[in-house]
């Protein structure tokens, strides 16, 4: 008779930041930015600096110009939309895989006013255009609508979609999609303008995955990351439809690629044979920025956000509106950086008094310093209240 595996919070969150190179940071010489961005399964890079600091605080030695020059001048980095729609940086070997799953899946209720919407025959219309429009060139967003209302009429560039105090061309409530199908990722700033290429000038011949196929590995590699997780768990890090995603983990423990273990006595799923668990607990100080994957994706936030944390480092129950400060593997603080010229200034708000002890407060300084070497400035900590809201 099989015994199913028991993991406590403690076993996991430590194979969890283990294999998220937070414990120590991985070594430059077997590691690189792209295969970083890979382990955490994207970076979130709506603010772009703090992608950078989440994948080079992890790689030892490494500052933002290991990143950028993965993305800009390598092009073994892609930024373009990830899971949640959002703007990630994704390993661009990684690209056949994301593009396969996320076009995969299905769609939910259309969020747009009725009045605003585009019909099925003019999403492929548009997709389409966006396709051929970039298959030789990098457009900013006026020259791309342009050249999308060229090819399928005015209606395109209806300015109807609201965003930003702003009304945007109809076009653009599909720019995520067009990620997704493989025909759009961004492409070098032209000064402080955003442009648009397709992902083909980085991988001639590249193909998305089969859906089905990249579905299981992209459960596999998700639960490698951050498992044990629940198919509610994977939904909600996807944005994706709940019930979708238990016939999902359904199917894959039917066929053997995943198993059940109690994780603090609910299901949980890991990967078919990932039972080792590191002892636990996590001992440590760590900095971590907007939006890095770590706060977003690990389940569940109760533990993860403890008593007073959820309040203060959750907006509205979402994760990553605040840095974060994380003492032996929990959330224990907000954090706030400001520059000028070289100058850092890192602000760290503990929730609690008496968080940071001395030894405490040695490590903290020096996770302020390598914030301040991954940005290529000088940094200066202040232990204090942080009066900046949360990003939004």
């Amino acid at each position: 008779m099989t015994t199913t595996r028991r993991v406590t919070w403690a076993e996991a969150n430590a194979r969890r930041i283990g294999r998220q190179h937070l414990a120590a940071p991985a070594s430059a010489k077997g590691s690189s930015p792209a295969a970083i961005t890979g382990a955490i399964l994207g970076a979130h890079a709506q603010v772009l600096s703090a992608a950078e600091l989440s994948i080079a605080l992890r790689l030892a030695g490494s500052t933002r110009a290991d990143v950028r020059e993965a993305l800009w001048t390598d092009g073994t980095l892609v930024k373009t939309y990830g899971p949640r729609g959002t703007v990630h940086l994704l390993p661009a070997v990684d690209l056949p895989l994301w593009t396969g799953a996320l076009s995969a899946i299905p769609a939910g209720p259309n969020p747009m006013p009725p009045a605003s919407r585009m019909t099925d025959e003019q999403t492929e219309e548009v997709l389409t255009a966006i396709g051929d429009v970039l298959a030789e060139t990098a457009l900013t967003v006026d020259e791309l609508t342009d050249a999308i209302v060229e090819r399928t009429g005015p209606w395109a560039g209806e300015r109807v979609m609201e965003a930003f105090q702003d009304l945007w061309p109809r076009w653009r409530q599909v720019t995520h999609r067009a990620a997704h199908r493989g025909v759009l990722c961004f492409g070098p700033n032209r000064g402080r303008k955003v442009t648009y290429t397709n992902p083909h000038h980085a991988l001639p011949g590249f193909t998305p995955m089969d859906g089905a196929a990249a579905h299981t590995e992209l459960v596999r590699r998700y639960l490698h990351a951050y498992g044990p997780a629940t198919p509610q768990h994977f939904a909600r890090w996807l944005a994706a439809p709940g019930t979708w995603a238990a016939e999902l983990f359904a199917s894959l423990a039917e066929q053997g690629e995943i198993e059940d273990v109690l994780f603090e006595d609910a299901p949980g799923w890991v990967v078919a044979g990932d039972t080792d668990f590191a002892d636990g607990p996590v001992r440590g100080v760590r900095l971590l920025p907007y939006f890095d994957a770590f706060a977003i994706a690990s389940q569940p936030r109760d533990l993860l956000f403890p008593g007073r944390a959820e309040e203060r480092a959750l907006a509205g129950g979402q994760a990553g509106n605040f840095p974060v400060l994380l003492v032996d593997g929990t959330v224990a603080g907000v954090w706030h950086q400001r520059r000028s010229g070289r100058r850092i200034a890192v602000t760290v708000e503990p929730i609690a008094p008496g968080t940071l002890t001395p030894a405490r407060l040695r490590a903290l300084e020096e996770q302020a310093e390598r914030v301040g070497e991954v940005l290529e400035g000088r940094a200066e900590l202040t232990v204090g209240e942080v009066t900046v809201g949360p990003h939004a």
